[in-house]
Formats: structure tokens, C-alpha cells, sequence
């Protein structure tokens, strides 16, 4: 086996496309298509099933993807310590990050680390946390930072210093926008807005909710909390949001923040790493500069 039959057959399994996976290693179809065939001839078995213009994994390639997902990121983790064995001048770090932090925490982290390492190329994508979590397993990420997270199988917390909390977030001319606790008795009352599946903020509402013995009934669902924030400025209902979202709403007056007395509505937010990947010294850095971040919030 060569590293270009794993690159391309790597790529294809991530892109779920020989067009998509040529493209991303600049490749034409063609090449990549024998470098596949290639791979498949030495192992005596095809490692994908086209079907329908649908590229779908073998069983042999079910087996096989774990193992060259594998040796690809001990080979990006090798040639990362040589770039860093000029001390973290040069090199690269990929953070995933769900919505909350992604947005509202992390930029004034890595605002310090650039400046800090400027050799440093530093990626951020941000996606819900089961989207983050899964890149973190899959390997597609140095580091995920997720809120309220407990770990899977494989996965590291290398630190949960951080603290969040859950606000409710009413417009300014509510009943409730004077006040700074409800009981949590009352927060049945009005329409709750809520995150999709597979966001960390709903299933710490909905685990705080059932605890105060409230059923959950939202009237509607978005996946962001930026429409969440516009949909509550505009009268639709009230939402639990991380307070780090809505600070400057709340000091321009566009919302009103309430606790409500009765609700577990704290967390952490969580740095998640693959076990078996080596941390970079990119990656150690970053997280020393999010326990920094940490001690000084605390």
C-alpha cells in the first residue's frame, strides 16, 4: 500500500464523492479512480460499492477505514512535532467548536493565541456538539470544545475549567423583563423557543426541565442561537441561552435576562481530544491558554 492509495481512498470515504475527494486533493478523477483500483487490487477486494451515482463502503472498507484513519493522523501528528521542534513557530491546529462557544468564547482566545503564535495557522469550524463530537472520534479534529459534554468511548476531557450558564431571555416590554428570578413553577407559561437535536444547550434544558418535573413542549425549534435571540426580540416566546450570547443585548436593551429559581442550568464547557491521537504541542498550548481564559472568568 502506498500513502496516495490511503490519501484518496481516505478522502473518498469523508467526501462521499470520487469528484469531491479528487478536488480536495487536487487530483483528477481519473488518478484518484487508480489510485483506488490500486488499493483495491492489493487487497484482492473492492473497498466501495457504486450504486446509483452513490459511493458506499465495502464491508472490507468498513474494516479498513478505522486503521488508515489511523496511520493518516499519526502522520499528520509526526510531521506537526517536526514543525513545532522550532517552538511552536510553524505549524497548524484544527479546532471544532459548538455554537456557543465557537461564537461567543473562543474568539477572544484565539485572538490571544495568534498574537502569542503567530506561526501558528489556527482553523476553527463550529457546528452543533454531536457534529464536534463526531469529528473528534472520526479524527478530523486536533481539539473539540463542546458545552455539558460527557465522553464517549475514545475521547479525552483534557479540560472543563469554564463555566456557563443558562439565562432566560425575554423582549423588553414582557411582564417578566423587570424581574430578575422566576420560579420555575411559571416558566410553563409561555411559548419556549428551543435548539435543534443534537445541540448541547437543548439537552441541558431538557435534562433541567424534567429534574424540576416540567414537561419540555416547545413551539418552535431553530438551530442557532442568533434566530433564537431575533426570534424573542420579535415577541415569538421566551429561550434558554448561554449568558455569553446575549451580553450585548441585555447592556443595549434589545432583551431582559432571568434566572429561574429551581433549574439546574449550569455547565462547562468541555476541550475534547481523541485518546488515541498524540496532542500537539499546538494543542497544549491552546489549552493552557483556555485554562488562562478559565482562571480569569473565575
Amino acid at each position: 500500500m502506498t500513502l496516495r492509495q490511503l490519501e484518496s481512498f481516505l478522502a473518498v470515504v469523508r467526501e462521499g464523492s470520487f469528484t469531491l475527494a479528487a478536488r480536495r486533493l487536487h487530483l483528477s478523477q481519473a488518478t484518484l479512480s487508480e489510485h483506488v483500483l490500486e488499493l483495491e487490487r492489493e487487497l484482492r477486494t473492492p473497498v466501495f460499492s457504486r450504486r446509483h451515482r452513490q459511493v458506499v463502503l465495502t464491508e472490507a472498507g468498513r474494516v479498513l477505514e478505522p486503521y488508515v484513519s489511523r496511520v493518516m493522523t499519526t502522520l499528520e501528528s509526526a510531521t506537526q512535532a517536526v514543525a513545532e521542534l522550532d517552538g511552536l513557530q510553524h505549524g497548524s491546529l484544527l479546532i471544532g467548536a459548538s455554537t456557543t462557544p465557537g461564537i461567543y468564547v473562543l474568539p477572544r482566545i484565539i485572538g490571544v493565541f495568534r498574537a502569542t503564535y503567530p506561526g501558528i495557522t489556527l482553523s476553527l469550524q463550529i457546528a452543533n456538539s454531536r457534529a464536534i463530537e463526531e469529528r473528534v472520534r472520526a479524527t478530523q479534529l486536533d481539539l473539540g470544545v463542546v458545552g455539558g459534554h460527557v465522553l464517549g468511548a475514545g475521547e479525552r476531557c483534557l479540560t472543563a475549567g469554564l463555566v456557563d450558564e443558562l439565562v432566560l431571555i425575554v423582549p423588553p416590554r414582557h411582564a417578566w423583563s423587570k424581574r430578575r428570578t422566576i420560579g420555575s413553577e411559571h416558566f410553563r407559561e409561555h411559548p419556549l423557543l428551543i435548539r435543534e437535536e443534537g445541540s448541547a444547550t437543548r439537552l441541558l434544558t431538557e435534562r433541567a426541565l424534567r429534574r424540576a418535573g416540567l414537561e419540555c413542549r416547545p413551539v418552535m425549534e431553530l438551530d442557532h442561537t442568533e434566530a433564537i435571540k431575533q426570534a424573542v426580540m420579535a415577541g415569538l416566546g421566551v429561550a434558554l441561552v448561554s449568558v455569553h450570547a446575549v451580553r450585548r443585548e441585555i447592556a443595549a436593551g434589545y432583551l431582559s435576562a432571568l434566572r429561574v429559581r429551581g433549574l439546574e442550568l449550569r455547565r462547562h464547557f468541555h476541550v475534547i481530544h481523541d485518546e488515541h491521537r498524540p496532542l500537539s504541542g499546538s494543542a497544549r498550548a491552546f489549552v493552557s491558554l483556555f485554562e488562562a481564559e478559565a482562571r480569569a472568568k473565575g
